[in-house]
């Protein structure tokens, strides 16, 4: 009876002990700023293995790193929400107030949309577009039932809204990548953005952009700047 009432009477102190210390402080912040990975058309997160593993043996940890997921077949500008979502989500678990986004392909629209008409400029520190449909790609009619192709149609309405005005809001620093090899990207200059550092790529294809350590390189002094 005694050894029952000593544990219960450790236990109970034990809780007391917990209830008095002082909460747990808030997570500081990483040191880099946190990169935002979003992925293209018929793609999803392991598009980007290859280059978040590239970022970690460069210098980033695995928490500075992170890949947004969404459905590519549906509206952008429901991703584009998605997406704000998953930003506040990254900042509340590194500690910072702002992200950098790197996009592919459709991730361009879905990144335009959230940063030009969704408010999300004050929290993005750099965009880093790679091969970027940002005004459209006449590709997209091969998959014209989907909702987002039809966005992604160069002159579509989604386009047109949110890259009316001043295409590089506010003082988010902006690039892009693009190349006459890109294939998928037609016309390729359909990527560069006003008021962008624009990056010319000689020759490389839409999927090796996301695995070339040259561009990635590029990218990485970019977020770095």
């Amino acid at each position: 009876m005694r050894r029952v009432l000593g544990t219960l009477l450790a236990t109970a102190l034990a809780a007391l002990t917990l209830v008095l210390l002082p909460a747990a402080p808030a997570q500081a912040a990483t040191a880099k700023t946190p990169v935002v990975f979003v992925h293209g058309f018929a793609g999803d997160q392991t598009n980007w293995l290859a280059a978040m593993a590239w970022f970690r043996v460069n210098g980033y940890s695995a928490d500075e790193t992170w890949a947004y997921d969404y459905d590519w077949t549906t509206d952008n500008k429901a991703n584009a929400r998605g997406l704000a979502a998953y930003v506040d989500l990254v900042r509340s678990r590194t500690g910072h107030s702002r992200v950098d986004i790197v996009n592919h392909s459709m991730g361009g629209l879905v990144t335009g949309w959230y940063v030009n008409m969704l408010g999300g400029q004050p929290k993005v520190r750099h965009v880093a577009s790679i091969a970027g449909a940002n005004h459209g790609t006449t590709a997209a009619y091969a998959c014209i039932l989907f909702t987002s192709c039809q966005q992604m149609v160069p002159g579509s309405q989604f386009i047109r809204d949110y890259t009316a005005g001043d295409e590089t809001p506010g003082d988010t620093k902006y690039a892009t990548w693009y190349s006459p090899c890109d294939g998928v990207i037609l016309p390729d200059y359909s990527t560069p953005l006003e008021g962008a550092r624009n990056n010319f790529v000689l020759c490389q294809t839409h999927l090796g952009f996301l695995i070339d350590p040259f561009v990635l390189n590029s990218v990485k002094q970019f977020l770095a700047s």
